[in-house]
C-alpha cells in the first residue's frame, strides 16, 4: 500500500504486472515491458513460450493483425511493466474477506500520485 496501511476505498497500491503482461501479450501478440533487445535471437523453446512469436494460421493472424491496430499503452504505464510493479485505485469497499475492485493508473491521475510518491521518498 503506498498512500495509507489500511485496505479501503480509494487507497493507492502497488500490484505485481506479470497477469497484465501475460493477458496484453496472449490478446495482442505483442510484447509489452520487456526491454528493448536489437533483433535477440529466440531458441524453439523461448518461441513455444512466448504467446507473440507464436506460429499462426492465416485466419488468426489477421485476427491478431486488427487487434494491434488499436493496441496503445500510455508510455509511463509501460515504465511501470518493465519495473514489474503498477500503481492501481481500490475503487471498492473491501469487506471482511479481503476482496476488493479496482483500476491500474494511467494519464494524469498516474503521474500526479508518481510525484507524490517521489516527494514522500524524498523527505
Amino acid at each position: 500500500m503506498v498512500r495509507t496501511k489500511t485496505l479501503t476505498k480509494n487507497t493507492i497500491v502497488q500490484i505485481d504486472a506479470a497477469p497484465f503482461r501475460q493477458w496484453y501479450e496472449a490478446h495482442y501478440a505483442k510484447p509489452l515491458g520487456r526491454k528493448k533487445q536489437a533483433e535477440k535471437k529466440y531458441t524453439e523453446e523461448e518461441k513455444a513460450e512466448l504467446p507473440f512469436l507464436k506460429k499462426r494460421s492465416h485466419k488468426t493472424q489477421k485476427k491478431y493483425d486488427e487487434r494491434q491496430k488499436t493496441a496503445f499503452v500510455d508510455p509511463a504505464v509501460e515504465e511501470q511493466f518493465v519495473a514489474g510493479k503498477l500503481y492501481a485505485c481500490i475503487s471498492s469497499r473491501p469487506g471482511k474477506c479481503g476482496r476488493s475492485d479496482g483500476y491500474i493508473l494511467e494519464g494524469q491521475e498516474l503521474q500526479f500520485y508518481v510525484r507524490k510518491l517521489r516527494a514522500k521518498k524524498g523527505k
